[in-house]
């Protein structure tokens, strides 16, 4: 499972996931960061990545256009940096990588971890 780290989320999430053993890139190194969302999903789609975010707009996107994907991770929380989120997100890539895998939407925030098989 290959990682798309969103605008929105720290570059050090790119290091964090290759350490942990899943291939990352931020998208400040595959696109332009004033690109809208949809072209951030076409290029994840494309390239067979999962969208990772702190982003509401990918999951609405989704909804509102019936997408099987490509899947989102996307967390919610005050503080969103590895150091403070990393072990959790991982625990739940690890829980639901098989639905990652095949199209979903995976919101985690700081009481509940819920998945949605896509499309929605």
């Amino acid at each position: 499972m290959k990682l798309l780290i969103d605008i929105n989320l720290s570059p050090q999430w790119t290091e964090y996931f290759r350490q942990e053993g899943y291939p990352a890139v931020h998208w400040s190194t595959v696109g332009s960061p004033r690109a809208p969302d949809t072209a951030i999903l076409h290029w994840a789609r494309d390239h067979e990545y999962l969208v990772f975010t702190h982003d509401l707009d990918f999951s609405r996107l989704l909804a509102l256009t019936h997408a099987k994907g490509p899947s989102v991770f996307q967390i919610r929380a005050e503080d969103i940096l590895p150091v403070a989120i990393g072990g959790p997100v991982i625990k739940a890539l690890r829980l639901h990588a098989e639905a990652l895998k095949k199209g979903a939407i995976v919101v985690l925030d700081s009481s509940t971890l819920r998945a949605r098989i896509l499309p929605i």
